[in-house]
C-alpha cells in the first residue's frame, strides 16, 4: 500500500486506452471501420428484375401434391423460389411458404445452391414416397425431392436442355431406354409394369422382381 504522499510508478505496457462512452457516441463509423479491419464487409442483396422468366414444376409427394416456382437471372441463375402446395391453410402449405422465402433470400444474398442442395438433399421425414419422376424416384421427404431436382435442374446441366427446348431445338439423346437394353439379355414380353414405381419387371422365378425399387408381384 502507498500512503497518501507517495507516487507510485505503472508500466507504461500495463496502460491500454479505452476510448470514453463520448468518442464513441461521436464517431459513428468507427464500427464500420472496425468491420473492415476485421476483413468481413455487410451482404449485398441481388434482387432480381421486375419482368424476368422462371420455371414451374408439379411434384406429388406421399399424397402432398404442390407446384414450385423458379425465378431466374438474366444469366439462369435460380434466384427466388415459390412452393404452392394443394392443400391451402394446411401446416405443411405454411411451412413450406415460409422456407421458400428463406432460400429466395439466401440465392439473393450469394449463397451458392450448391451450398444448400449438399445441406438440404437425403433429409429424411414425411411425408416421403415415390414421386413419379424417373430421375429422382422414391424422394425421402419434400426437401429431398425439391432440392435433387433443384440439382437437377440448375447444376448437372439440365437447365440447358430445357431451353434448347423452348428455342425449338432437339436436345441430342441417347437411342433406346434402359427397358430396351435390358430386353436384350432378359426376355420381357411378358413382364409387367411394377405397381410402386411404374418400372418394367424381371422374372424371378414363377414371379417377378422389380430391379429398380426391388418390389415383387407376390412372391418373396
Amino acid at each position: 500500500m502507498s500512503g497518501p504522499g507517495e507516487i507510485k510508478v505503472v508500466d507504461a505496457k500495463q496502460v491500454v486506452a479505452k476510448p470514453s462512452p463520448d468518442a464513441a457516441n461521436n464517431n459513428p463509423s468507427g464500427s464500420s471501420e472496425a468491420a473492415k479491419n476485421n476483413g468481413s464487409c455487410p451482404a449485398i442483396r441481388r434482387r432480381l428484375p421486375g419482368e424476368r422468366h422462371s420455371l414451374t414444376h408439379h411434384f406429388s409427394i406421399g399424397g402432398q401434391e404442390g407446384y414450385v416456382t423458379v425465378g431466374l437471372y438474366e444469366d439462369g441463375a435460380p434466384g427466388e423460389m415459390f412452393i404452392r402446395m394443394a392443400k391451402e391453410g394446411s401446416t405443411v402449405s405454411g411451412l413450406m411458404d415460409s422456407f421458400a422465402t428463406a432460400v429466395s433470400l439466401a440465392l439473393q444474398y450469394g449463397v451458392p445452391l450448391k451450398v444448400l442442395c449438399d445441406k438440404f438433399t437425403h433429409t429424411r421425414f414425411e411425408p416421403s414416397g415415390w414421386s413419379g419422376n424417373p430421375k429422382i424416384g422414391y424422394a425421402k421427404s419434400l426437401m429431398d425431392y425439391l432440392f435433387r431436382w433443384l440439382e437437377l435442374r440448375f447444376l448437372k446441366g439440365e437447365q440447358g436442355i430445357l431451353f434448347e427446348l423452348s428455342n425449338g431445338k432437339q436436345p441430342q439423346t441417347e437411342t433406346g431406354n434402359a427397358a430396351k437394353a435390358l430386353s436384350e439379355i432378359v426376355n420381357l414380353d411378358d413382364a409387367p409394369t411394377c405397381q410402386f414405381c411404374g418400372s418394367l419387371m424381371v422374372r424371378n422365378g414363377s414371379c417377378y422382381r422389380c430391379m429398380e425399387c426391388g418390389s415383387t408381384s407376390g412372391c418373396s
